[in-house]
């Protein structure tokens, strides 16, 4: 079609993304996947996909489950999906199509693609990383090998039973072709494994050609069955996979037992459930999931505009006046430096007051602004701040605490007792619980999944973790920053196990990296 007719399509209606969501670690969906997601006006997705990809649409956005798994737990027919996608278009949205994978690899993608053509509805097409390369991948299997593998065909074992008997699969030519140094990948294969492998064994493939089964490629559910095509089926019975599996059959597969890097990682299937604000925990997500953690983002605190700027306004219009400024968390920092932007401020409008910091990362957030911080406690708790100012530095003195809305009095009141001349606390945010439908799909993910582990870095996120789950601890395990957070965890039921030394990133990834190790 024309560009011109595509640029008058999108004039008279919306568009449609037709999106690879990857095989299903969230983090190997593509940046450009992501990018779409987060402008979306209307998600509609498949079964497969994970939770926490659905956080990344905007909290308005329309989400709408298609269903579609492995040919089960089928909630709309293709055509309804169709006619969903040009609807929605059409009344001038910004659709995303979210599938597994990648949409033009067995996944009806080019089906729906026709039917937006014929509608005349704009698309495009966001390549994704499908299962049939990455499930091998994180399985250690190489699918070429200058002396394994000279050539890879992917099938899949689940064709259209529409089509009839005969197959549209040429198995007697992928058969003699492999046997003679090829690899061949079949997909949705593990309704019909047996059935499958067998005919490749009578369309004349060696029953002793290695083969191997990889359910769940990419995820901390991930596990490998290895054997051969005549004993596949029965060994992947017996250890109990079933769909989705990915299934790789050629000599290559040999190498998996020296190459299979993923499921020999120290957090290996270990499913740990971050609940810092969304913003906050990517950074900590990635360090675990470069250790094999299944790390799910489950923001349980949102920052959001405090009630008033009232407070804060009047503060930064007479920054000269304070001799200290105190910052108790590092969003709090970005958030006094954004309103002082908004209100034409300078910086060194504060330039004889001195600034204090709770905790390394307040700290690093502070420095990061090429700022000095005077005063940092060794502790993880506000009022340590008071030995780290020193007493006789506080006397007479006029403090300035930006910090969140809702927050414990202990500091400003310390702070009074010891002779400060003035206490001002602005609030610069305020934490909110989240809500939302990718919210609650994302609790649903931590319900069925059982987590390992769960991290808490404030006694917010404690609360309201166990409101949106509408229970309280009862014993899971959990990661904690502080005294206060532990405090706080340990009244609501849950069981401490890790307490890093220091309130950074990478001590608590240490931390949970010793306890699974020293518990292993």
């Amino acid at each position: 079609m024309a560009p011109q007719r595509w640029s008058a399509m999108r004039k008279r209606s919306g568009s449609v993304y037709l999106v690879g969501a990857g095989p299903g670690a969230p983090d190997l969906i593509s940046i450009r996947g992501a990018e779409t997601l987060r402008r979306a006006d209307v998600v509609v997705f498949d079964s497969l996909i994970d939770p926490q990809l659905l956080a990344l649409a905007p909290s308005e956005a329309e989400l709408i489950h298609a269903g579609k798994r492995g040919g089960s737990d089928r909630i709309l027919e293709q055509s309804e999906v169709n006619d969903l996608l040009i609807d929605r278009a059409r009344a001038g949205k910004r659709v995303v199509r979210l599938k597994g994978g990648d949409p033009f690899i067995f996944g009806r993608g080019g089906e729906e693609a026709e039917a937006l053509v014929r509608a005349k509805v704009h698309f495009e097409v966001v390549p994704g990383v499908t299962s049939a390369t990455a499930a091998p991948a994180f399985a250690g299997i190489p699918l070429t090998h200058r002396e394994r593998g000279s050539f890879v065909a992917f099938v899949t074992g689940h064709e259209d039973e529409s089509k009839g008997r005969r197959s549209n699969v040429p198995w007697e030519e992928l058969a003699h072709a492999a046997a003679k140094g090829g690899t061949v990948v079949i997909l949705m294969a593990a309704a019909r494994l047996r059935a499958t492998l067998e005919r490749l064994v009578r369309c004349g493939l060696p029953g002793t050609t290695p083969a191997a089964a990889v359910q769940w490629g990419s995820t901390s559910a991930q596990k490998t069955v290895a054997g051969t095509v005549a004993t596949l089926a029965t060994e992947s019975e017996a250890a109990g996979l079933g769909a989705p599996s990915v299934v790789v059959v050629g000599e290559s597969v040999e190498l998996a037992s020296s190459l299979g890097w993923f499921e020999a990682m120290p957090l290996f299937g270990r499913r740990i459930v971050i609940t810092r604000a969304r913003d906050d925990s990517s950074r900590l997500a990635g360090e675990l999931r470069a250790l094999g953690a299944d790390a799910i983002e489950f923001p349980t605190i949102e920052a959001v505009a405090p009630d008033s700027y009232a407070e804060i306004d009047d503060a930064i219009a007479r920054l000269g006046d304070f001799d200290w400024i105190v910052f108790t968390s590092a969003r709090g920092v970005d958030a006094f430096m954004a309103r002082m932007r908004e209100r034409g401020r300078d910086i060194r409008d504060a330039a004889r007051a001195s600034i204090g910091a709770i905790g390394p990362a307040t700290a690093a957030c502070v420095e990061q602004y090429a700022l000095r911080v005077a005063a940092m406690p060794s502790e993880y708790r506000a009022e340590a701040i008071i030995p780290a100012i020193g007493r006789e530095r506080i006397a007479g003195k006029r403090f300035l605490i930006a910090r969140a809305q809702e927050a414990r009095e202990v500091l400003p009141e310390m702070l009074r007792s010891e002779g400060a001349a003035e206490v001002v606390v602005a609030p610069t945010y305020k934490t909110v619980a989240p809500t939302g439908a990718a919210a609650l799909r994302i609790r649903d993910l931590v319900v069925a999944q059982a987590p390992h582990l769960v991290v808490f870095t404030s006694s917010s996120t404690v609360s309201n973790f166990c409101a949106l789950m509408e229970r309280r601890g009862d014993g899971q395990k959990a990661a904690v920053i502080g005294p206060i957070t532990e405090k706080t965890a340990r009244e609501h039921g849950f069981s401490v196990v890790v307490k890093p030394d220091a309130y950074t990133v990478e001590a608590l990834t240490d931390a949970i990296r010793g306890y699974f190790a020293d518990s292993a």
